[in-house]
């Protein structure tokens, strides 16, 4: 792919990386534990991608990815996603992941129903574990039981899916486990 730029950015949950074309972002990275793994793994993916300050249209999706991340209600389900190498499947399934609502979830059964393909559970499974598109495609909202944060690929896996989850509100009413103390706190608010 030529013509793709790439850059770092901090998010309260660490540095992350995205990776852009002239179709739109063609991936997220969400922080691994230093930024140099960060960039080796987006890097990996994107080997003719070079670094560059990023255009308009994606400093508009870091800002999203950021304030999401610090737990604002962002949409950011109109920014623009290279799709040119992701199987159709996939792409329906990260445009049907791309409806959840901030704070909920679905399950993997739940978006094969929607899709109209009953039977493909383990296909949309399949095309979460590739979603290049991470926190754009929100597909920490996508699970594969009710009530299970489990499935994740991103960095620290099941700890990232919940800390996610926690940031958007969804965790709310489960009972809590070994993870939770890991989540970020609140910062207090202003008295006043």
């Amino acid at each position: 792919m030529a013509g793709l730029g790439y850059t770092t950015f901090d998010t309260s949950v660490g540095r992350c990386g995205i990776a852009w074309g002239q179709a739109g972002i063609v991936g997220v990275q969400l922080p691994e534990a230093r930024e140099l793994e960060t960039r080796r793994r987006l890097l990996q993916q994107y080997p003719d991608a070079r670094e560059l300050l990023p255009p308009g249209d994606v400093q508009v999706a870091i800002d999203g990815i950021v304030a999401l991340l610090n737990g604002k209600a962002v949409d950011l389900s109109d920014i623009a996603l290279d799709t040119y190498d992701i199987p159709d499947f996939n792409c329906r399934v990260y445009e049907a992941i791309r409806r959840i609502p901030r704070g909920e979830t679905r399950t993997y059964a739940e978006i094969a129903i929607h899709l109209y393909v009953s039977g493909a559970i383990n296909a949309v499974s399949n095309a979460v574990a590739r979603n290049p598109f991470a926190i754009i495609v929100p597909c920490h909202r996508a699970l594969a039981a009710a009530g299970r944060t489990s499935g994740f690929a991103g960095n620290a896996g099941i700890v990232t899916k919940s800390r996610l989850l926690s940031i958007e509100g969804a965790l709310a009413g489960r009972a809590t486990n070994l993870f939770d103390a890991l989540l970020p706190v609140a910062p207090p608010r202003p008295q006043g």
